[in-house]
């Protein structure tokens, strides 16, 4: 990983050995010091290769692409890792290897190297060739400087992206242009440990640079550092700041989290920072002193930031130093910092496990939840329904708000609502184009094709209006659409400003129609056109000098005003004038006039592409001023974009509206299906419904049956249902009554965790363990399979026990799936809490035959019925999946015929206990009765 690159570059190892020594490979005479590279290194570089060891020496763990005339240049190791990353070719050239991109290019290689796991940095000229000319250091280097840095969550800015044309985003064939991550989430993370209370305490600020989303969260955790891998997955990061001094426990998460991808480009970037900026005094310095000189409007106060949390506090300062080096940090200055992470409690094993967002196949969204609801038309709706399925509501008031605007969508035949759907089509992504104006990084085509995105939507939305006031009953969808058209009027007044044809084009000297409003600019157009003038007033003189009175000025290849005379005609021409070029026939002149008047034309044309930028980046200030309101407008889109997309899939798969008991803790369901594999399987093919009735009075279901008989897909649609209707959306059922939970807890399948240096029964007790810590009687749990890891009567002894305390002492309600048919005695212990269950199927008995060895025994075929069924099941018919997995005949004749003998000897076992009870219990009746 070159995420902490070496931290000491000198000049030997930065240069390789060739064109005049002092490479890498070159060794020093024994009489030399440690200082001689440097003292060599004025004749040895060149000073262009001086420039990038000084520019090394400030930027050691970036790779730095130089901009060298129409190419970006990498030099020294750097150009390796780029050839090797980009697969082109390095070459040595003077004293280090080197290797190029062209500058058109430069966002492509720039996005394959961050997604590698590099941190890039730009190197631009920063001086222009004209004033240069003009200049006292005509002769020197172009000056060059570092414009910007780039990690994967930091791709901000023109340079990395290009933006095609409003056109082509309408027509849908912008998407692979720009391939980022739907979220890029850069988070921190801080621990502090109370040496007293023997607590760990962990907090958390997660930013993302491209949409301006902050999120701060801070908590306890235990060892297992379960709570901060269910934040990690829900976030989704793509980069991690943590401290040079992070825990053992905290590291090893990191390392199973960074290497659970397959494909490099899609491991999360952890980078290590100097622990002192993670202590609360130094955090507490770096924060004061950024919200005392943070001007922006909307911005949260210094008081309320410091009242945070010391651990987030922790986080804040770190965040803020990092993001400097970016230019990003005013996305912390944002007003809504807070949003913690709240709403129903979903650990990352249950994300997992109920495969919220990925599937457990190939990590892929493909058959997750996620992918069932997202129907989303624009990308900041497909990031906000991942929100809205990784944190469902615990609001019952707002979860039917959703309902209600879901039903209106589903059920109303207004057109409004079509005609809004239909503006949600082919839109650019609006919340990062925002940031990316409020950044002050975006090009001029990029915010032509955001503002006029804007404007046009808020006109469309406001010609709408007395409709959506006269058709649309939703509160929710009322609010979000009144609103918007007003939030978005900014957008019309920056718009009127731009000409269009250089804002597409990105010429920023012709980018506004009406220089009225910048004085600047016009003064500099009026000292050009004075220039102008009086070269064109030049040509009398030029005339008559030539005797050629309708001369003309010509220009060639880019050079301007020349006087082009045939060659014939050369004795004529003024001894002073400066031949510029010629051919076999002309040759070309400039005057004494028209070289100094050409100079300062090219100077003050220079000088107004300044100009412009300058008066660019205070346009791009005053949109900026707006960004709060517009990035309300945006939200409420991305809201109506879920909602739509909800509606969508409840019509699609005949789903229901579910009741919302606020009050009552149950779980009824009729006909429930499991969202994914009844959408995988089709019409043909139908996913058996199945009913479920959990109450507080009969809370606990025990569950039995065939391996493979759907025991496990039966407990996840439960789950899943009760996500979707939490998240306000109708459910796969033809009816349903839930209660409100606080939290889904699952356990579930069987894996080591190789990373946490956990086995596979450590890690199924550790699951049980966060979740009896957490589980309240207003939470969900599901446990299936507990103590498979262990030895038969272990296991059977810690499920009962654990079984046992959630039905007598947490009292959530509880499905738990097991072979162990003792534990299905509970239901006699506790009848009025448990019920057994099974999933039915068909028994075909085998024939048994006798062969010269004794019995030959053919194992039993089951036909499923996928059909929950009540009472428990007796066995488990293992050997049935061995037949289908082509387990050889063989060998499941010698299991069928071990399994009877076992069975046999546990049942004479049982048998003579039973005996000799009623034996023991009627000799103590006798004596009784005496």
């Amino acid at each position: 990983s070159l995420n902490q690159r070496t931290s000491g570059l000198s000049l030997t190892q930065f240069a390789k050995p060739g064109g005049g020594g002092g490479g890498r490979g070159a060794e020093q005479s024994p009489h030399s010091d440690a200082s001689a590279p440097s003292r060599r290194s004025k004749s040895v570089f060149t000073p262009l290769e001086q420039q990038v060891i000084q520019l090394k020496q400030q930027h050691k763990d970036a790779l730095l692409a130089v901009e060298c005339g129409y190419k970006y240049r990498f030099f020294g190791e750097d150009a390796e890792i780029a050839a090797k990353e980009l697969n082109i070719v390095c070459h040595l050239d003077h004293n280090f290897m080197t290797c190029s991109i062209p500058t058109h290019r430069l966002f492509v290689h720039v996005r394959r190297l961050v997604s590698h796991g590099h941190k890039v940095g730009v190197v631009k000229q920063t001086e222009t060739s004209a004033i240069k000319a003009s200049g006292a250091n005509k002769n020197a280097l172009f000056t060059r400087q570092l414009s910007a840095l780039y990690t994967k969550s930091t791709l901000v800015g023109e340079d990395v992206n290009p933006v095609c044309s409003l056109g082509e985003v309408e027509e849908g064939s912008c998407d692979d242009v720009v391939s980022d991550p739907p979220d890029s989430y850069l988070l921190c993370i801080s621990e502090n440990w109370d040496k007293l209370g023997k607590q760990l305490t962990i907090g958390l600020v997660a930013v993302q640079p491209s949409t301006g989303d902050v999120l701060l969260d801070c908590f306890p955790d235990s060892l297992s550092r379960a709570e901060l891998e269910g934040r990690i997955l829900k976030v989704n990061p793509v980069e991690i700041l943590v401290p040079s001094d992070l825990s053992d426990h905290t590291h090893r998460l990191l390392q199973s989290i960074a290497s659970a991808s397959v494909q490099a480009d899609d491991r999360v970037r952890v980078e290590k920072r100097d622990s002192a900026q993670f202590e609360f005094a130094s955090a507490m310095n770096t924060v004061t002193e950024f919200y005392c000189h943070t001007q922006d409007t909307g911005s949260r106060s210094l008081s309320s930031v410091a009242s945070l949390e010391s651990a987030v506090i922790c986080c804040l300062g770190p965040l803020i130093q990092y993001l400097r080096e970016f230019n990003l940090e005013r996305v912390l200055s944002f007003r809504r910092l807070s949003c913690e992470l709240e709403g129903m409690k979903l650990s990352a094993t249950t994300l997992r496990n109920l495969e919220i967002l990925t599937n457990q196949t190939d990590g892929g969204v493909k058959g997750s939840l996620l992918w069932v609801l997202d129907h989303t038309r624009t990308s900041f709706g497909r990031r906000l329904l991942r929100k809205w399925v990784s944190q469902p509501l615990t609001d019952p008031q707002s979860i039917r708000d959703r309902q209600d605007a879901v039903q209106e969508i589903l059920e109303s035949d207004s057109v409004t609502l079509s005609s809004i759907r239909s503006l949600l089509s082919h839109l650019p992504d609006l919340e990062r184009g925002i940031c990316s104006i409020y950044h002050k990084k975006c090009s001029t085509q990029e915010f032509y094709l955001i503002t006029s995105s804007l404007s046009r939507l808020g006109l469309e939305l406001q010609a709408l209006l007395p409709a959506i006031q006269s058709q649309l009953s939703s509160l929710l969808l009322q609010t979000l659409l009144l609103d918007t058209p007003d939030l978005l009027c900014p957008a019309h007044n920056f718009l009127k400003v731009l000409n269009e044809k250089a804002a597409k084009s990105g010429d920023k000297t012709e980018l506004f129609s009406d220089l009225s409003s910048f004085p600047v600019l016009q003064e500099r157009r009026q000292q050009i056109q004075t220039v102008l003038n009086d070269i064109q007033d030049h040509r009398k003189d030029i005339r008559l000098a030539l005797r050629a009175p309708t001369l003309d000025y010509t220009t060639v290849s880019g050079q301007e005003f020349l006087i082009e005379v045939k060659n014939s005609m050369s004795s004529v021409v003024p001894p002073d004038w400066v031949k510029i070029s010629s051919t076999k026939a002309v040759s070309r002149y400039h005057s004494p006039f028209l070289v100094e008047q050409y100079r300062k034309l090219l100077q003050l044309r220079e000088q107004l592409q300044l100009d412009c930028q300058r008066e660019w980046t205070n346009f791009l200030h005053q949109f900026g001023e707006h960004y709060h309101t517009m990035k309300r407008a945006i939200s409420h889109l991305a809201t109506m974009d879920c909602l739509f997309s909800l509606a969508a899939v409840a019509k699609q798969g005949d789903y229901c509206r579910p009741e919302i008991c606020e009050n009552e803790r149950q779980i009824v369901i009729r006909d429930g299906r499991h969202p994914a594999i009844d959408l995988l399987m089709g019409e043909h093919n139908q996913y058996v419904p199945n009913h479920t009735d959990l109450q507080v009075s009969r809370r606990t279901m025990i569950v039995t049956g065939p391996n493979m008989g759907g025991k496990s897909s039966y407990i996840r649609q439960v789950a899943l249902v009760c996500v979707m209707a939490q998240m306000g959306s109708y459910v796969p059922a033809s009816e349903a009554q839930l209660g409100i939970l606080d939290g889904i807890h699952t356990r579930m399948g069987a894996s080591d965790n190789i990373y946490k240096g956990r086995s596979t029964f450590m890690e199924e007790l550790t699951e049980a363990s966060e979740i009896i810590a957490r589980a309240t009687e207003r939470s969900l749990v599901i446990l299936d399979e507990l103590g498979r890891g262990t030895s038969t009567h272990d296991g059977i002894a810690i499920a009962y026990a654990t079984l046992e305390y959630f039905i007598r002492d947490v009292k959530a309600l509880t499905l738990f799936v097991t072979h162990y048919p003792p534990l299905c005695e509970l239901e006699r212990v506790y009848p009025q809490h448990v019920a057994n269950y099974h999933m039915a199927f068909l028994l075909n008995e085998p024939d048994i035959a006798t062969d010269t060895e004794g019995m030959r025994v053919q194992p039993e075929f089951i036909t499923f019925l996928y059909q929950l069924t009540e009472g428990a099941a007796g066995r488990s018919y293992g050997l049935n999946v061995a037949r289908l997995a082509d387990i050889p005949d063989p060998i499941l004749h010698t299991a069928a015929r071990k399994a009877r003998e076992l069975e046999s000897t546990v049942n004479a076992r049982r048998k003579a206990v039973t005996q000799r009870l009623e034996k023991w219990t009627g000799t103590v009746s006798v004596g009784e009765s005496k």
